[in-house]
């Protein structure tokens, strides 16, 4: 199967890459990829912390609708931590 592809303002041939994933585990709740996105495709999530430490509330980014991704990677050209997992799509 093919690739969806795109092509750029110069006419280059460009292959979006859209999210698949996002690893909670080393996010820290920047979210700089909920302000890079020009979709609605992140949401900022509070959660407990898992142990029984007096430590506060954990922020996490996670992904609201991966539908509506258009396979820019901005998300992923500004996360510090490297959390996002993108994958070209088949048309």
């Amino acid at each position: 199967m093919s690739q969806i592809t795109g092509t750029t303002r110069g006419g280059s041939e460009w292959i979006p890459t859209f999210i698949t994933a996002l690893n909670e585990e080393t996010c820290i709740g920047c979210g700089r990829c909920f302000k890079v996105c020009p979709r609605n495709v992140f949401d900022l999530e509070e959660r407990e912390p898992d142990d029984d430490d007096d430590e506060d509330v954990i922020s996490v980014m996670v992904i609201a609708d991966a539908n509506d991704c258009i396979g820019c990677g901005s998300c992923a050209r500004v996360c510090p931590k490297n959390c996002h997992t993108h994958e070209p799509m088949d048309a």
